[in-house]
């Protein structure tokens, strides 16, 4: 029976050896790839390369199995737990159990975990490079923006150039633009005066025509004398046989009257109807004058009195 347990104790004692060395060489051969993985940009220390060394590999870079650990284990470990030089207890089987699992998550999963960490770090660079490209891009256009407005001082010199010559012809229209507006003003009352005497000459001229005619034919309905004139004449000119010079009764009538009206006229002053008209000309200029704001206005006599 005490060999049994001693024959157990020496077989626990190898595969713990085993296990170490399998787990030494699995970490020297998984620690390049763990050094390799950089999340980070590369430090100018790293970049530098180092001169490689040449390894066997194997156990314990001999270049021998890792097998060979096993049967050196199990002979090694037969004496040592012989003569008590390692006690084997709950200690030695908790860490066991501990670098067994530590063993089996780094063969089983550590593939995964690399890449996942891999994958978050190139999300993350993407992410960065992305924000990186969205920044250059603003950049970029601030940069256009600021070439395209290279010139804004020369384009408002220019500006200011055009408004000053502008404002300096506004001034220049301004001050003529008074004159025109007065001569304008003086047309306009010229042309109400020149209408308003043209129609005033037309109403004399229909009220003359209008008193000649019903005089003239007043005179040849009562008087036989012109009414037989008048149409011995007309036989006289169907026939053909009027004589050169001879005056129409109508037309000699219309002269007598017109002639008899003037040298009337000429009797009468008639300066209180000239007055009438002139005052009531002189109204309605100053009415217009008022009603479209004109830069004069007409006293009583009718002079032109500019308004202050």
């Amino acid at each position: 029976r005490p060999r049994d347990n001693q024959l157990t104790t020496m077989l626990r004692s190898a595969s713990v050896a085993a296990r170490r060395t399998v787990l030494t060489s699995s970490r020297g051969a998984a620690a390049p790839r763990a050094m390799a993985f950089h999340a980070s940009a590369p430090r100018d220390e790293e970049a530098k390369e180092t001169a490689p060394v040449e390894s066997k590999g194997g156990l314990f870079g001999t270049g021998l199995s890792e097998w060979f650990a096993l049967p050196i284990g199990i002979t090694a470990a037969v004496p040592i737990l012989k003569m008590d030089l390692y006690v084997v207890n709950e200690e030695t089987q908790l860490a066991a159990v501990f670098v067994a699992f530590c063993v089996a998550f780094w063969t089983q999963g550590g593939d995964a975990v690399h890449n996942s960490l891999d994958e978050r770090a190139k999300t993350l660079l993407k992410d960065h490079n992305e924000a990186e490209d969205k920044v250059i891009a603003a950049l970029e256009q601030k940069l256009d923006f600021l070439k395209a407005n290279q010139n804004m001082v020369n384009d408002f010199e220019a500006i200011n150039e055009i408004r000053e010559s502008s404002y300096a012809k506004l001034n220049a229209a301004g001050a003529i633009k008074p004159q025109h507006d007065f001569k304008a003003q003086m047309e306009r009352v010229l042309n109400m005066i020149a209408q308003e005497e043209a129609s005033a000459t037309e109403k004399v001229k229909m009220a003359i025509m209008a008193e000649a005619t019903a005089h003239v034919t007043e005179q040849f309905a009562t008087s036989k004398d012109l009414k037989k004139a008048a149409l011995d004449a007309a036989i006289a000119q169907i026939k053909g046989t009027a004589k050169d010079g001879t005056v129409d009764p109508v037309r000699k009538q219309f002269s007598i009257f017109l002639k008899d009206k003037a040298d009337a006229a000429s009797k009468v002053s008639g300066d209180d109807e000239e007055q009438a008209q002139r005052a009531g000309m002189i109204a309605k200029m100053s009415a217009i004058a008022k009603t479209e704001k004109m830069f004069f206005d007409f006293d009583a006599s009718g002079k032109p009195v500019m308004k202050a």
